[in-house]
């Protein structure tokens, strides 16, 4: 008897000090899919901006800026005397309303209300993130947003769709900033 548990506990021991196998992945993206991907991808950031970009040249009422992260605006109402932004960890309140490119709205001021946001602590499309890092108390300001910088691939899974270009006019009605 003891032979027989000492020859299970050396099977137990020689088992046990097998290295772990890696396993294989149940499926892999290939690279073809993925250059497909990408050049569709490509094909419709260039669609939206050539849109853009051409709505921009028939609106000679606005100045329009273009921002470092890939969308663009113009200030309907400039705070000039401040210099204050908001900053990593401020709570800002803020309006706005959602548009299409063509002027549709998408979602209403009223139907949005006003919103407390934490800067870049908490969940909102990337374009209105960066958007209100760029503005200062009382601005109002027109933002345009291709889809990647909007609600892209997917949309919101309510009223927009997937790759929807935006517009959105904002308005930064106070900065809290974080305290310590």
């Amino acid at each position: 008897m003891k032979l027989v548990l000492y020859i299970v506990l050396c099977l137990f021991l020689v088992q046990g000090c097998k290295s772990p196998e890696p396993r294989k992945p149940v499926s892999r993206a290939s690279k073809s899919f993925t250059n497909k991907s990408l050049k569709m991808n490509k094909a419709i950031v260039e669609k939206e901006e050539s849109y853009i970009r051409e709505l921009i040249k028939k609106d000679s009422a606005n100045t329009y800026i273009t921002s470092a992260d890939g969308f663009w605006y113009y200030y309907n109402e400039q705070n000039k005397q401040d210099t204050l932004t908001p900053q990593f960890g401020d709570e800002v309140e803020f309006n706005y309303n959602l548009l299409t490119l063509q002027g549709d709205t998408i979602y209403s001021r009223k139907e949005l209300g006003e919103r407390a946001y934490v800067i870049d602590k908490e969940e909102i499309f990337t374009g209105l993130r960066q958007g209100l890092k760029l503005m200062k108390e009382g601005e109002t300001i027109t933002f345009l947003f291709p889809s990647h910088q909007a609600y892209g691939y997917y949309g919101d899974n309510d009223k927009i769709g997937t790759h929807v270009a935006l517009k959105a006019t904002v308005t930064l009605n106070e900065i809290k900033p974080k305290t310590d």
